[in-house]
């Protein structure tokens, strides 16, 4: 007898394209800085305060996303982002302003990036009881995969000068907001809306039906509450800050700093898609690891490998030290936010999760925010990428002391959080 494929796996594919479609143009748009510096004249402070203000809305949005996803159910929040998303990329197209970039793409599009960051990850979440880590890999990992399908794409349409910086944004808009639909047509909130249970789990076990409505507000509202009176809960805000600030330097700036140092436009592209490259693997790699070894050492080291490559950039670095530079910080770059959502599977199981990780990537907007922001605000202070560097690896070093105060993995947080519910929403359906 042929076994079937578990549904998980295609609903983690139909979220990988998700991710993938939703994220990379708006990261491989830092490629696109140069561009916006020369078409519009504005200076690289201004548009890395575009960037920040991205960053920020989607931060502060996350929490938001996450009750969205928990009241409404996954599917409907996807829906809602995939709206945002085309109308935020197609309006950034036609700005003429800088206030028109900073509400086009700063606000509008960062909202539909919160919804494809929170109610995404944990609903893939909660279709595994084993093999999370591997399930992850492959969402995460997808977003590494992202700009280097992009930068290529947005490189081949600014070369023809009637689409130009424009069609850079409306056409990946539109294009992406296709397959977002298409994707979401796979994807399901839950296993129970396919009459399965989670991968992984004991066949004896119940099909648990998920609450929704009012019921769902309580149980989340209640975890929550619980969830905040750890030191835990507020370290992994302050760790996604960190690590988000540090790389967001990087990541914002990269393609500048690379054309500052006298590679070409294409050169400079082609070292942020050989970072996106590496972070891809350790994309893929570091919630499996996690999910063996621990979540807090896998993400002490590779926050290290967002501190230690950046002394190859500050030491006047040519062509091939750029691209040693991208092999290794891709590497602490994308295995250190692939880890959190590991982390909160072995702190808080099966709990519902998707608020308290909503103020998570609320750290981590803000840090991204406060990367995009401080490295062009230096930028322009000092005439040169010196002194941003050094900032993102003054972050970085925060996340590496934040991470040692963690405790075990192998501890659960708020194991007790049922206890506090009302009782008649004390217990999930079961058929």
């Amino acid at each position: 007898m042929t076994s079937r494929i578990h549904y998980a796996w295609i609903v983690v594919f139909s979220a990988a394209i998700m991710r993938l479609s939703a994220s990379s143009f708006r990261t491989a748009s830092s490629i696109l800085i140069p561009r916006i510096v020369e078409t519009f004249g504005w200076s690289y402070g201004m548009v890395g305060y575009g960037f920040a203000i991205q960053w920020i809305a989607s931060g502060l949005f996350g929490p938001t996303a996450g009750w969205i996803g928990d009241r409404l159910g996954f599917r409907k929040a996807l829906l809602v982002g995939t709206a945002i998303f085309v109308v935020g990329m197609v309006l950034t197209s036609t700005m003429r302003t800088l206030w028109e970039f900073y509400f086009y793409f700063g606000i509008i599009v960062s909202l539909s990036m919160a919804i494809f960051q929170v109610p995404l990850t944990v609903g893939v979440s909660v279709w595994f009881k084993k093999h999370l880590g591997i399930g992850m890999g492959v969402l995460q990992s997808s977003q590494g995969l992202g700009p280097v399908v992009a930068a290529p794409i947005v490189l081949y349409i600014l070369s023809f000068e009637q689409l130009g910086l424009r069609g850079a944004f409306w056409l990946p808009g539109i294009g992406g907001g296709i397959v977002l639909l298409l994707a979401i047509m796979l994807y399901r909130n839950h296993p129970s809306d396919v009459n399965v249970r989670p991968l992984g789990a004991d066949p004896d076990d119940p099909i648990e039906i998920p609450s929704t409505g009012n019921e769902a507000k309580i149980r989340s509202t209640v975890f929550l509450r619980r969830a905040q009176k750890t030191n835990a809960f507020w370290n992994l805000i302050g760790i996604h800050y960190w690590g988000c600030a540090g790389h967001s330097i990087i990541v914002v700036w990269l393609a500048s700093i690379a054309e500052h140092n006298g590679l070409s436009a294409v050169q400079a592209a082609a070292v942020f898609i050989v970072m996106s490259v590496s972070s891809t693997l350790t994309r893929f790699g570091s919630p499996i690891l996690s999910d063996l070894l621990g979540s807090k050492l896998i993400m002490g080291l590779c926050f290290l490998l967002q501190v230690l490559p950046i002394i190859i950039l500050l030491l006047g670095p040519d062509l091939w030290m750029f691209y040693i530079f991208a092999v290794l910080f891709g590497i602490g770059f994308g295995g250190e936010m692939s880890s959190f959502p590991i982390i909160n599977r072995q702190y808080y199981k099966g709990a519902p999760v998707a608020r308290t990780y909503g103020y998570q990537m609320m750290g981590a907007g803000t840090g991204m925010a406060s990367g995009a922001m401080i490295g062009g605000f230096l930028r322009d202070l000092t005439g040169d990428f010196d002194a941003t560097l050094i900032v993102s690896m003054a972050f970085s070093l925060m996340g590496v002391v934040s991470i040692m105060l963690l405790p075990s993995t192998k501890k659960e947080q708020v194991a007790d959080w049922e206890s506090y519910l009302p009782e008649a929403t004390s217990a999930e359906t079961t058929v």
